[in-house]
């Protein structure tokens, strides 16, 4: 018995130095992006399945836009994510910074709308639409019909009972370039934006709401009836029962892209390539569509009846206007001084 005990426990000794490295072997990819219920559908529905496929194991880490962007900032040189999830606009500050690897040109990439495609080293995973969120009871109790352009923000109607996230929000920023450019100017000529903003807009304007959560309690609280406000965020709210609508402006809805990149100096550079592409995939691409609201960049993505009514899908990607966010991104901090000075005085 002894001998036996003692070859067992040699066995076991010489079989541990080779069972280490085996186990060391499985890698991890980091991926940044959004919390709250994009990180649960991650976690939940995404993660689970493409590490069981890739035999890698995904460490999320979430935190917003400006938030993430701020990370690879200061851990230039030793970066821990390996996948960037951003909005466009810091999507292309990220890129311009040199923090995102250029995109394997892969078969999938080539069935992506040609709105989604950034550039050569990031790339859109869904579309949401900037436009009006409302209440659609309020409205039908008013007789009132949807607003259909962004000049309609200034009717005085709406006095008290819209709000419009702060500039430092996208949706914000949109509002801001499409009021510029119903007044014949636009990102290289921002003045008559800030002009119809401060004088027509403002003056109805309850409060500049950035957060989602408190817009969504000034709906339910019906202390407003509408918002320029994102397709997605108007989809969430109206899954909880609440009757939220959502206008396309006939002057140009825009588009806001959820962007992914690879990052530069991953140890993990394949399974980054192949982690995109699988959030590509059109059937990933219509969970998406379902948890999210955002509309699928996949051309072959195919969405049911109730969804494809609300996101942007279809024909409506066709109609969703682009900004220029080269031009925005050099004079942002100067126009968020200047919406503090101006409109939110």
């Amino acid at each position: 018995m002894k001998r036996s005990s003692y070859a067992l426990a040699s066995t076991l000794l010489c079989a541990l130095p080779l069972a280490g490295p085996a186990l060391a072997q499985q890698k991890t990819l980091t991926v940044g992006g959004y919390g709250g219920s994009f990180e649960t559908l991650m976690k939940e529905l995404l993660i689970p399945e493409f590490e069981k496929t890739h035999d890698v194991k995904i460490a999320f880490v979430p935190g917003n836009s400006t938030e993430n962007l701020a990370r690879l900032q200061a851990q230039k040189g030793a970066q821990e994510l390996d996948v960037v999830l951003l909005d466009d606009g810091p999507m292309y500050q990220t890129d311009a910074l040199g923090f995102c690897a250029p995109l394997a040109d892969t078969p999938i990439k080539k069935d992506v709308y040609e709105l989604a495609r950034i550039g050569k080293n990031a790339i859109g995973l869904g579309f949401v639409a900037t436009g009006f969120a409302y209440n659609k009871a309020w409205f039908e109790r008013e007789g009132w019909e949807p607003p259909k352009s962004w000049q309609d923000l200034k009717d005085p109607k709406y006095d008290q009972i819209l709000s419009i996230p702060s500039i430092s929000n996208t949706y914000g920023l949109h509002a801001l370039v499409m009021l510029a450019r119903g007044a014949g100017g636009g990102e290289k000529d921002i003045d008559p934006g800030f002009a119809a903003m401060t004088k027509d807009v403002a003056p109805n304007v309850l409060v500049f709401e950035p957060s989602a959560g408190k817009m969504s309690e000034l709906f339910q609280s019906e202390e407003i009836a509408l918002s320029v406000w994102g397709s997605g965020r108007t989809k969430s709210l109206a899954d909880t029962g609440f009757p939220a609508g959502f206008a396309y402006p006939e002057d140009g809805a825009v588009a806001l892209l959820l962007a992914a990149c690879p990052v530069v100096d991953s140890d993990v550079p394949d399974e980054a390539q192949a982690f995109i592409d699988y959030l590509l995939d059109p059937e990933v691409q219509v969970k998406f569509a379902d948890a999210m609201g955002a509309g699928p960049v996949n051309t072959k993505s195919v969405l049911p009846a109730e969804l494809a009514e609300s996101l942007p899908y279809g024909d409506k990607i066709q109609s969703l206007v682009t900004v220029d966010w080269d031009t925005i991104n050099q004079n942002r901090d100067d126009w968020t001084q200047r919406w503090a000075r101006e409109v939110e005085r």
